[in-house]
């Protein structure tokens, strides 16, 4: 410093990046510390607005106490002794300098970190919209499973909230079947698979279904506050709920058991993913996985579970579910705000169904041979192939309900509707694996006058599409 007034220390970084391989040069270079005036200057000569400089500072009392938990080794005794250096005197006044001056001692290191890579921009200032939501418009069942297998290779981040209640499969030989994990996990085996804060596990389940989609320890993510469901809270629903169809899983009993026992200690503590030993390894916060994406830019599909019709806050109650099915719900489950919304896919199959028994009203109920009958389908075809996937119930089907559209619409403000099962309205569509979204090619699918497309698009809000 008195040889050069300081320059020395710009000097040496542009001699250490010189030095580093052609690609190598790094994003963001730290230089702790600079001590006078004139290194702050020299770097900024060198490098121009690019130099970001950042003081930091606390009270005497404070440093005197972090200075005595340091190990020095030998050399300054104690912190009081820093003031016979005049550098060392005359270092706060670098903050008349400084980008931005930051107290210490009134922040955790993890506050002053925020603080300071806020000012390089590390953070975006708005919201980008890279979040695609799929959830389903009427009781399950509506083949969000086939969707998402189609759409997952256009995303970096699959990501699933719910529980093994719903049961989601993707076409092919041998058909896939996801309970916990995203349906496009193996369409899209680059992506980065996380399960949110809002998911709820079956351990034993999930184990089986990690191996059974070959998914690795980091690529595979679970929210350390996800849920975990215990054998009591499957017996508590298969003896209670039985009364309006429930699949008795455990998931709505383990959620009310995570609301009711705040606070409790002792073996019947509530737990989650972050205390059984199985999933320590996956463990994560999801918000750093989602932060990461945000600022890639790196799109993310959310996939949610079971249909908007079941909804605990919006459904016909008590034949619902145990959380809210639509889009805003499955957003609060994982963790992502509105604002990074960019699509929202609602699914409807032609034909609406329930579990078969106590489940609630489906609209005006029809059976199977009536569908086989107006499609030209073989008589008997239907009624083997619709069973629940999770506990392989006979399925209950209803005419479309034009009023249950209207509502899911009104709740998730769909951008695309996704419509499945074509082969029920003609079995001539039974190839049909992808539709053209051209009006033309929509109303031929409808049917001669297409009347029935007609009145889907009238029914929507203005701006929304097919």
């Amino acid at each position: 410093d008195r040889r050069d007034g300081g320059a020395w220390v710009a000097e040496a970084l542009i001699i250490h990046l010189a030095q580093l391989p052609e690609g190598d040069l790094p994003e963001l270079v730290v230089i702790d510390s600079v001590r006078i005036a004139g290194q702050v200057e020299a770097l900024r000569k060198a490098f121009g607005a690019r130099v970001h400089h950042i003081h930091l500072y606390a009270d005497s009392r404070l440093l005197t106490e972090r200075w005595a938990g340091r190990d020095h080794g030998e050399g300054i005794a104690s912190y009081s002794d820093l003031a016979k250096s005049k550098t060392e005197r005359n270092v706060d006044t670098l903050a008349e300098m400084a980008d931005v001056v930051i107290d210490t001692g009134r922040c955790s290191p993890a506050a002053v970190c925020v603080r300071a890579t806020a000012l390089l921009n590390f953070y975006p200032r708005s919201a980008t919209p890279i979040v695609d939501v799929l959830v389903g418009g009427q009781f399950g069942s509506e083949g969000k499973g086939n969707i998402v297998g189609h759409i997952a290779p256009e995303y970096e981040v699959l990501v699933r909230v719910g529980g093994p209640n719903a049961g989601h499969k993707v076409f092919g030989d041998p058909v896939e079947v996801y309970y916990h994990i995203p349906s496009g996990s193996e369409r899209a085996p680059n992506a980065k698979v996380l399960l949110g804060a809002g998911a709820i596990i079956n351990v034993e389940k999930l184990l089986v279904e990690i191996q059974q989609h070959k998914l690795e320890k980091g690529r595979l993510f679970i929210d350390s506050k996800a849920l975990i469901i215990e054998e009591r809270d499957i017996r508590l629903e298969q003896e209670k709920l039985h009364v309006i169809g429930s699949t008795g899983q455990g998931v709505g009993a383990a959620s009310s058991r995570r609301i009711i026992d705040r606070g409790q200690t002792g073996p019947d503590l509530v737990r989650h993913a972050k205390d059984i030993p199985e999933l320590q390894s996956y463990c994560c916060d999801s918000q750093e996985i989602l932060e990461d994406a945000y600022l890639r830019k790196a799109p993310i599909l959310l996939e949610g579970t079971q249909g908007t019709s079941l909804s605990m806050l919006h459904g016909p109650y008590p034949y619902v579910t145990s959380r809210d099915t639509t889009a805003s719900g499955c957003l609060s489950d994982a963790g992502i705000a509105p604002s990074r919304v960019r699509k929202i896919v609602m699914v409807c199959r032609t034909y609406p169904i329930r579990v078969g028994g106590p489940s609630g009203d489906v609209g005006i109920e029809i059976d199977w041979s009536t569908i086989e009958r107006r499609a030209g389908i073989a008589p008997g075809t239907l009624q083997p192939l619709e069973k629940t996937t999770t506990t392989n119930r006979d399925r209950r089907v209803g005419e479309f309900d034009w009023v249950q559209l209207r509502r899911s619409a009104l709740l998730n403000a769909p951008t695309d509707i996704a419509i499945t099962f074509a082969d029920y309205l003609g079995a001539a569509n039974k190839e049909a694996f992808a539709l053209d979204p051209s009006l033309a090619d929509i109303l031929g699918i409808c049917g001669d006058d297409g009347e029935d497309c007609q009145v889907l698009i009238e029914t929507l809000a203005e701006g929304q599409t097919i």
